[in-house]
């Protein structure tokens, strides 16, 4: 058995430099988010644990560093050197390595910062008569550190399985845990720790899976993207367009004046002094629309960091750490986008529109994680944050979020009030009543319709997503991931576009929150699809990894229905202006 490294360098040692070795947490194969302390386990734990301090993403990714036994010096190879010597260890604490290797443990290592995984065990399990079961602890570890010009560029730990030590459920066992070391000078360069970090997931988890598939992805989605650009582009805008000339060339009639001509005509026209009367609720629907701005804005500040390489992303909890900052640091973008809407639909109730616009997507955070935060101080996991931690976020947000926030809202009011109304047509005194609908034509129905074809578009790669989040996957390919993220956009405006004109057309003039319905339902698709995930593609099991699995899940589809549906809104609103200010109004 062995287990692979990182390949990148973070040091510069001589000759004889003691390199840095922390160990940090283990935790069950199967349960990727189901991680404890690496000395919760009993093998040579320490009397006083040391702990090395953290980022606030690392403490998010749930790491513990701490002090370990390991004395590894730079260039200098050494045989069989014992970790803590012989130890002595009880039933008890034998009954717990060995529920820990049936449980297919591995421990995560970092050595010169570089992340090292080994398994605890394993297990021999004869299924011919007559039956056994034996477990079994590696006590030697075999290190292969490469080097070059004072770096580490690779460590690669084998486990020698003749060290292999039988462990018995109720008995206690005498323990020597060691490793030695062989180090070899390698001509490769030093490469990014971006790029490491994927080499050493993938080498010790799972193999990555051919770029081929991402590229037939992406050659599926922009297929699919174009036939509905041209659905959208030739049959809508034709049928807007003959529209447009009918209806001006009744507006040019001396008559009537403009509603008569309104109400003898049919289709979207008809509800012309209905069309931009104020939807219910517009405090919910601005702080939507501003929240999923923010996130949008989050997305493609990730995107470009990703793909420009400016920093290693999965560098130990880098994107977490950038998540948060990222994420402080555009809440003008909510306020803005939020207030700007919220002038256009004449509210006045400021100070409850920024006061829901900055918890739209923080309550239904705070909410998630307060519940698997329970769970996992429940368990003793390493994914319970400390208070320290809790506190830090709290300040971010209340320091630099909420403030933020209020700026933007401040200014995006004021921008909005100095353009004016943009309603091309007067909204009636008495709102219109709607015809009825048929079923095909209900919000529910065009909601999941709207919704179908955006996943269709990112279904491919929201599996690499999945795998990544809660498999053993690291995904790098950010171009691809931005192509895809572009293709979302384009799909969930045209779904937008057409069946906005269709609803308008059916004299259905609730459009607002249709719109953003529309888009956003393709966060339903996205949690089936996660239910559909872990029943079929891991083995993920227990009450901690589940709670995770599944708050992680609905946050994921939150932050999805508030950008889709915002990206559907946005389109939909244009498209309404535009073809209501394209018509004579005499």
């Amino acid at each position: 058995a062995s287990a692979c490294c990182t390949v990148a360098a973070y040091g510069e040692f001589k000759q004889g430099d003691k390199v840095p070795v922390y160990v940090n947490k283990v935790g069950p194969y199967d349960n990727p988010h189901e991680t404890y302390h690496y000395y919760s386990l009993p093998l040579c734990r320490p009397e006083k644990i040391v702990h090395h301090s953290l980022s606030l993403g690392q403490v998010l990714d749930g790491d513990r560093m701490a002090d370990s036994a390991f004395d590894l010096k730079f260039d200098k190879p050494s045989s069989f050197v014992s970790l803590c010597g012989k130890q002595r260890l009880s039933a008890v604490d034998v009954g717990a390595l060995v529920e820990a290797i049936e449980k297919m443990y591995y421990a995560e290592l970092i050595i010169d910062d570089l992340k090292v995984h080994h398994f605890l065990g394993s297990v021999l399990e004869a299924t011919v008569f007559p039956h056994e079961h034996r477990v079994f602890l590696y006590t030697h570890y075999e290190l292969e550190v490469e080097h070059n010009e004072g770096h580490v560029i690779s460590v690669h730990i084998r486990m020698n399985r003749s060290s292999l030590l039988q462990l018995q459920h109720d008995q206690p066992a005498d323990v020597n845990i060691g490793y030695s070391v062989n180090w070899t000078r390698t001509t490769r360069a030093q490469i990014s720790s971006s790029s490491s970090s994927s080499s050493s997931l993938s080498a010790f988890f799972s193999a990555s899976r051919s770029g081929a598939v991402h590229w037939l992805s992406i050659a599926n989605s922009l297929l699919l993207t174009s036939i509905l650009v041209l659905t959208v582009g030739v049959i809508t805008a034709s049928a807007v367009r003959r529209d447009l000339t009918r209806y001006n060339r009744l507006g040019g009639s001396e008559e009537a004046d403009e509603y008569e001509d309104l109400v003898l005509d049919n289709g979207w026209k008809t509800v012309a002094g209905d069309v931009f009367r104020p939807p219910k609720c517009p405090i919910l629907l601005s702080a939507t629309l501003g929240a999923g701005a923010q996130l949008l804005t989050l997305a493609v500040a990730l995107l470009l960091i990703g793909t420009t390489q400016v920093v290693a992303v999965h560098n130990h909890g880098l994107l977490h750490s950038l998540c948060v900052v990222i994420y402080a640091l555009t809440s003008g973008v909510a306020g803005y986008v939020s207030a700007y809407k919220y002038q256009e639909l004449d509210g006045k109730r400021w100070i409850a529109n920024i006061n829901v616009t900055s918890v739209a997507f923080i309550a239904p955070l705070s909410t998630a994680w307060c519940f698997s935060n329970t769970v996992a101080w429940t368990y003793g996991s390493t994914q319970a944050l400390p208070w320290t931690t809790v506190v830090a976020l709290v300040a971010i947000w209340a320091l630099v979020g909420y403030p933020l926030t209020v700026i933007g809202g401040l200014l995006g009011r004021s921008v909005r009030a100095a353009k004016g109304s943009s309603a091309p047509f007067r909204t009636r005194t008495i709102a219109r009543e709607l015809p009825r609908e048929t079923c095909s034509r209900s919000t529910p129905i065009q909601a999941l319709i709207g919704g179908l074809l955006p996943f269709s578009a990112i279904a491919v790669e929201l599996s690499y997503i999945y795998s990544t989040m809660w498999g053993r996957e690291t995904y790098t390919l950010y171009p691809v991931i931005a192509i895809v993220f572009c293709i979302l956009i384009v799909v969930t405006a045209c779904c937008s576009i057409g069946l906005t004109y269709m609803q308008l057309n059916a004299e259905n003039y609730h459009w607002w929150w249709r719109s953003v319905l529309i888009g956003g339902s393709v966060s339903l698709y996205m949690f089936i699809y996660g239910i559909v995930f872990l029943l079929h593609s891991t083995s993920m099991s227990g009450v901690l990894q589940l709670t995770e699995f599944v708050t992680h899940l609905a946050l994921l589809c939150w932050a999805a229905f508030l950008a889709c549906g915002t990206i559907s809104h946005v389109a939909a609103a244009h498209f309404v202006q535009y073809i209501y200010s394209s018509v004579k109004s005499d």
